[in-house]
């Protein structure tokens, strides 16, 4: 099953390691999913990983090693159109993009309020405890 989890989500897994969030991305080597990313969207998770002070317990290097992990983990979307703007945040957009392009049936996000009418993309806006409990997972 095709997802793709919005900044946030990866944020707030790398911070704590009690939340939903998190037990999504340890269910990364099941197989349970299959995260869909763009370059942009790479870049994006990266830049706020990175950002001072934001993960004070990870040093850059370990925030690589996770970061290329979840890449390996992953399939890179070329995204070849864009509508934006769609949405009111255009780095939301660059998830919509990927979304769309990949085929993919959830956008994970903790903002699902961000992404209203992606509906009409056939796409369902979930946040990650309500992806693991409709999967069975929880």
């Amino acid at each position: 099953m095709n997802i793709v989890i919005d900044t946030n989500v990866l944020i707030s897994a790398l911070k704590s390691n009690r939340g939903a969030a998190y037990k999504l991305l340890m269910l990364l080597p099941e197989n349970k999913y299959k995260p869909c990313i763009s370059v942009p969207l790479f870049i994006e998770y990266e830049s706020v990983a990175k950002k001072q002070g934001l993960l004070s317990g990870l040093s850059a290097d370990q925030i690589d090693t996770i970061l290329d992990y979840f890449l390996s983990q992953s399939r890179i979307q070329s995204v070849f159109y864009l509508w934006r703007p769609f949405l009111k945040d255009p780095k939301d957009d660059l998830v919509l993009e990927v979304a769309v392009a990949s085929a993919s049936q959830y956008i994970v996000t903790f903002n699902k309020k961000d992404f209203k009418g992606c509906d009409k993309f056939n796409l369902k806006v979930v946040t990650p405890q309500e992806y693991m409990s409709l999967q069975g997972i929880l």
